[in-house]
């Protein structure tokens, strides 16, 4: 067995040790998540929906800074899996569909030995950094949240931070690592300066159960500030990826050789702002994204690419439209774009928050010439624009309400240009569609 595995298999064994302690405290919490959606997709049709995610908590603290934390959440549409089929009055609809689920359920053990070292072992749910990779999936549209089968370890000093993870995404019980698929990571974060915060991470994503190939290996390398100077706030991630994918066959007609797969790609996510000290509280800010296209293979007889930028499990959403698609169960994997925004936002009083946003959207590398005989223009590289208006209203310090609409002034590069499914699949709306998104949501914690 390589020394890999070896000190794997020990580091899950001593998480596995079943620990003995005294009960102290006990907290119990939650929240219930409801939104109403509605879509109008133009050429794409429309969609309209309320979706509700109900999560229900228990956090038991015992002695040595040893607590369990253990929650559950359903998450579903108005209308399905619920307790009666309206035509007979049968109760049995509820019975096929989407059920209560164990979100999380974890060990964790802080300070170990008298150190800053904090050790959290079981499904949990975690964001590294602003979440440009690692992320909750609670944000915008279809919330249904993502959890980690993991090993989190964590060196907290005052003036940094150092976590190691290791999470199993797919589990196959074969010999062990083989076909499973598994995310390994190291994540620094330097506080030592005040209201600054500066990163730099590795993460690594090993893949044998493959939509396409036989495996899947890369790695990102990436560094991230973000912090306040007076009025101004800023936020700056750029990362860089290498890896491959093996056995996708070459496009030999007669089989011989293998595509010559990689990642070798970058990114970057910037955002600026600056905050007014009047009434009000007037902020306004800037934000940028590059998410690399990749080197996509425009030969009839060749199958070698580079693959565009994979933001993993990513929280950022940059369109309600593009990067949240609602006709696939592919959210905030919008790649090989560039994104350009510009926006304001204000708080007219002390429970109110108003957003005003535009962006627009490009292509970083353009869909393949069809040729004339296709009938078909060569793809354009200019997607649109998308303008949005939102509101937060918090009723109470439990109880927040909010809003918004969002308008999509669609153009030509919407055909046959591959930006979803992190870059790997075309969007395939009209050139000239023009889209709507309206949504209200209310959003009680305790």
């Amino acid at each position: 067995m390589p020394m890999k595995s070896i000190v794997l298999v020990a580091l899950a064994a001593l998480c596995c040790t079943t620990a003995m302690a005294e009960l102290q405290q006990v907290e119990v919490g939650g929240s219930v998540r409801i939104r109403g959606n509605y879509y109008d997709l133009d050429s794409l049709g429309e969609l309209s929906f309320v979706e509700q995610r109900t999560r229900l908590s228990v956090k038991a603290d015992f002695t040595e800074d040893v607590s369990a934390f253990i929650e559950f959440d359903y998450y579903d549409m108005w209308g399905e899996d619920f307790r009666s089929l309206y035509l007979t009055g049968a109760d049995f609809r509820g019975s096929g569909g989407n059920d209560v689920d164990l979100f999380q359920g974890y060990i964790n053990v802080a300070n170990m030995w008298g150190t800053p070292l904090h050790l959290r072992v079981g499904r949990q749910e975690f964001s590294l950094g602003n979440a440009f990779f690692i992320g909750k999936n609670d944000s915008s549209a279809f919330f249904t949240g993502l959890s980690y089968d993991a090993i989190l370890l964590t060196y907290a000093h005052e003036s940094f931070m150092l976590s190691a993870v290791t999470a199993k995404m797919v589990e196959t019980m074969n010999d062990f690592l083989d076909g499973d698929g598994d995310v390994y990571g190291l994540y620094f974060s330097y506080i030592g300066i005040e209201n600054i915060v500066i990163d730099a991470y590795w993460l690594y994503l090993r893949d044998d159960v493959c939509v396409f190939g036989d495996e899947v290996n890369y790695h990102t390398l990436g560094m991230r500030t973000g912090g306040v100077i007076g009025a101004f706030d800023f936020e700056l991630e750029a990362a860089y990826q290498i890896g491959a994918v093996d056995g996708l066959p070459s496009a030999c007609p007669i089989g011989f050789g293998e595509a010559d797969v990689d990642f070798d790609e970058f990114a970057v996510n910037l955002e600026l702002g600056y905050t007014f000290d009047v009434a009000w509280q007037p902020r306004v800010f800037a934000r940028f994204a590059y998410l690399g296209g990749g080197d996509p293979d425009r030969s009839c007889c060749s199958n070698d690419v580079d693959m565009p930028f994979n933001r993993l499990g990513s929280n950022i959403k940059y369109s309600e439209f593009l990067d949240n698609d609602p006709n696939t169960t592919l959210k905030a994997t919008l790649s090989n774009i560039f994104f350009y925004s510009l926006g304001v936002q204000a708080s007219p009083t002390e429970c109110l928050e108003l957003k005003l946003v535009a962006a627009y959207f490009e292509v970083d590398e353009e869909a393949r010439d069809l040729g004339w005989w296709f009938w078909r223009d060569d793809a354009d590289s200019s997607l649109g624009w998308e303008l949005g208006l939102y509101a937060d209203y918090n009723y109470s310090e439990d109880l927040v309400v909010r809003a918004g609409y969002a308008h999509f002034f669609g153009s030509e590069g919407l055909e046959r240009n591959e930006i979803i499914a992190n870059g790997l699949q075309a969007w395939n709306g009209d050139d000239d569609d023009d889209y709507d998104y309206l949504f209200i949501e209310t959003e009680l914690c305790f």
